[in-house]
């Protein structure tokens, strides 16, 4: 089965790049190398240039491995965890 390429509107493009740019300054601060990071995640340099660039094309499971190495691991669990919204329609689902 072949994959699909993930495409992201170009609206939602700066949010990708900003968790990018955040995961870089990240790497800086704790003047990491990008060779450190990619040997610890169990990556290749050229995907840790990706998750920088915030390519939608890289997988959660590279993502997350760097943010393990960063010991910012625990910032995964604060995705999609704020849901007022979904909240919202369940509530109005209850009525």
């Amino acid at each position: 089965m072949k994959l699909k390429k993930q495409k992201v509107f170009p609206q939602h493009r700066p949010i990708l790049e900003q968790v990018g740019e955040n995961i870089r300054l990240a790497r800086k601060r704790r003047k990491f190398t990008t060779i450190q990071v990619a040997e610890r995640a169990n990556i290749d340099r050229t995907t840790l240039y990706y998750i920088e660039q915030g390519k939608p094309s890289v997988s959660m499971g590279a993502y997350f491995n760097v943010l393990r190495v960063l010991n910012l691991h625990e910032d995964f669990l604060k995705l999609a965890a704020d849901d007022d919204f979904g909240r919202k329609l369940q509530d109005l689902d209850l009525a």
